[in-house]
């Protein structure tokens, strides 16, 4: 199949400009697409990774990605679905986190020097047009009954829109055009909200360039979970891709975890696996759903995609320990992911009588429940079962000198942090 059935059969396609211009496009040549991401944090989340799986499968089939990180569009503020101005960040901060997304754009694509893929800053063009030339060149290509039409701006006009926020999408429109103009660009793609972006930047292409041009826009779907709500949303917050602020065992977690009306969904958006895989695995989840083959491959996908093989490795190794309560063969990294969100408390390297650094601690009430809980069999260290109440805890029995887990029961773990002195 080519990239458009494809992209069909995976249900990743919502809106097309010209449906079967572009099909007619990509079966006779390779062609340069686009799509962006504004610098407005340090890091992009799982949400932000919906159309650029699909520009990474454009780029599997030989076409050419053009990454654009906006360094400019990002000082200004895509006007959202809320009813409130977007924080304007400073010129520093927006520089900073463009350098930090470029970065997770060269792990995901990859940047050879085989000319496959190109990334831009549609700073470099911008910052160089001065007001009077923004107004005459493109100003008087955009009729402002059009622009208040657009869906996202018109569910602002009630509360109110800055000017700088009305003028996002002229700001778009003219990466579009400097794209098409100066890279060969000739698709634009983007999440469902993106859609009068990318026909206004249409529009100017054929304005200034002709109407008979070959340029086109195409939309992916709003991914929602089979309750209804946002993908990419959890209690704790987002699934953000630098492992700083989610680690790869929380990365991997949140994949392994999902809902079986969901997983076959997030194959098809997400990974590469063939159609033959999926549907083996689709087959799978109404048969034998317990064995979850289709959240642990979804996991292993994304989590290597993202991260790496060995980061995977890593956290499927902590999950394995977690589980069967053997957590002696962990690394202090991997007790570091692993325990994150643990109730963690912080303990002297100093050496201490068992009963009484649990009560110290605050992990036990008092030193008869301590006693008779490890008499019991009850409380486990790093694994290990504790029967003595006269043992002392040491700094040999920690990770690295830097932590310690102690267990009671079968699931009640705390994570003990130790300080230094």
């Amino acid at each position: 199949m080519n990239i458009i059935d494809e992209l069909e059969w995976r249900n990743a396609i919502n809106q097309q400009t010209d449906a079967d211009g572009l099909r007619e496009l990509v079966e006779e040549k390779k062609i340069s697409l686009y799509c962006g991401v504004d610098p407005t944090g340090d890091s992009m989340h799982i949400g932000h990774l919906i159309p650029f799986m699909m520009m990474k499968r454009f780029q599997l089939e030989g076409h050419h990605p053009v990454i654009l990180i906006g360094g400019a569009t990002g000082t200004i503020g895509d006007p959202s679905g809320r009813q409130t101005e977007r924080q304007l960040q400073t010129l520093e901060q927006v520089q900073s986190n463009v350098e930090a997304l470029t970065e997770q754009m060269k792990k995901l694509f990859g940047f050879g020097g085989d000319g496959n893929v190109k990334m831009v800053n549609n700073y470099d063009w911008t910052h160089q047009i001065n007001i009077i030339e923004f107004l005459r060149v493109y100003g008087k290509n955009f009729s402002v009954n059009t622009m208040l039409a657009k869906d996202i701006v018109a569910s602002r006009l009630e509360g109110g829109i800055s000017f700088t926020e009305f003028s996002y999408q002229i700001l778009q429109a003219m990466d579009f055009h400097h794209l098409y103009k100066n890279e060969g660009v000739q698709l634009q793609i983007g999440g469902s909200d993106q859609w009068g972006n990318i026909t206004s930047g249409l529009d100017l292409i054929r304005k200034l360039e002709g109407p008979e041009v070959k340029a086109f826009g195409l939309t992916i779907p709003l991914l929602l979970k089979a309750d209804g709500t946002k993908f990419g949303k959890t209690a704790g917050g987002a699934i953000w891709l630098d492992p700083e602020k989610t680690t790869p065992f929380e990365f991997y977690q949140f994949w392994i975890n999902t809902d079986d009306r969901d997983v076959i969904k997030y194959l098809k958006f997400f990974t590469f696996l063939t159609k033959d895989k999926i549907d083996e695995l689709e087959i799978k989840v109404k048969t034998e759903p317990h064995k979850r083959d289709a959240q642990k491959a979804l996991a292993e996908e994304m989590t290597k995609f993202v991260h790496s093989e060995k980061a995977y490795s890593q956290a499927v190794k902590i999950t394995e320990a977690l589980f069967s309560g053997d957590i002696k063969y962990l690394t202090a990294d991997e007790i570091e992911q692993g325990f994150k969100d643990m109730p963690t408390f912080y303990a002297s390297k100093d050496t201490k009588n068992i009963v009484e650094w649990l009560v110290d601690l605050g992990i036990e009430p008092s030193k008869r429940q301590a006693r008779e809980d490890i008499n019991n069999g009850a409380i486990f260290m790093n694994g290990e079962r504790i029967n003595d109440v006269n043992a002392d805890v040491t700094v040999e029995n920690s990770f690295d000198e830097r932590f310690i887990i102690i267990r009671k029961g079968k699931k009640n773990y705390s994570l003990i942090k130790l300080k230094e002195e």
